[in-house]
């Protein structure tokens, strides 16, 4: 596998942001009650993600250490601004069903940690090519949930009916439903990457944090 779609391969599962890294829970557990509403945060996000990332690496010679972040923050709400207003003026339903937390784009914690991590020390084409590998990772994750709440809590995909012949179990589609199957997924993957070989070391504290360039953590530890 060459450089370019291991990075984009890395993104999709051996980092996957929800199910390796434990990130944009929130997001995750909140919208995927159906798998259509999945799909539209995962695609914004993913949009954010590689539109940030190649213009934060363009920058990152420019930008100065003391501000990056709110400069990182300043260029992310830019886009997620361009993107709420495509979504209001498009999908109105879409932007009804996500709600706050298409705004909140702009504060998701993997947006702003892969611009830390990864777009500042690198170029735009691989900076672009690690934000489309974390938006399809963070996509496929929440359509799966979405699709396996909405089938087993209302009956039905993508709102078509399936006509499964049981009665729908609503728990599926409340808080504790989300954090069960988020659960299980969590599990199958760290099943998968012992399976496969590829399994990720895990850390305590600040040592152990995607995420931990971002605070004086690691410059305490």
């Amino acid at each position: 596998m060459n450089k370019k779609a291991s990075i984009v391969w890395n993104g999709i599962f051996k980092e996957n942001p929800s199910l390796r890294l434990v990130l944009g829970t929130c997001p995750t557990l909140a919208v995927t009650t159906l798998a259509v509403n999945g799909l539209g945060m995962g695609l914004a996000a993913t949009f954010v993600l590689i539109c940030s990332g190649a213009v934060i690496s363009a920058l990152r010679n420019i930008i100065p250490s003391k501000v990056r972040l709110p400069a990182y923050i300043t260029i992310i709400a830019a886009f997620v601004t361009l993107l709420m207003m495509l979504v209001k003026a498009y999908l109105p339903a879409l932007n009804s069903a996500l709600g706050v937390y298409l705004p909140l784009i702009v504060v998701n914690c993997i947006i702003l940690g892969r611009a830390e991590m990864f777009a500042s020390k690198n170029k735009v084409l691989d900076s672009a090519l690690d934000g489309l590998g974390m938006g399809l990772g963070f996509t496929l994750t929440l359509v799966l949930m979405g699709s396996i709440r909405e089938i087993l809590g209302s009956g039905t995909l993508f709102g078509l009916n399936l006509h499964i012949p049981m009665d729908p179990m609503t728990v599926f589609i409340t808080p504790p439903g989300g954090f069960f199957v988020f659960g299980v997924l969590m599990g199958l993957a760290i099943l998968l990457e012992n399976y496969t070989g590829h399994r990720m070391e895990r850390k305590q504290s600040c040592e152990g944090c995607p995420a931990a360039g971002m605070c004086q953590g690691e410059e305490e530890a």
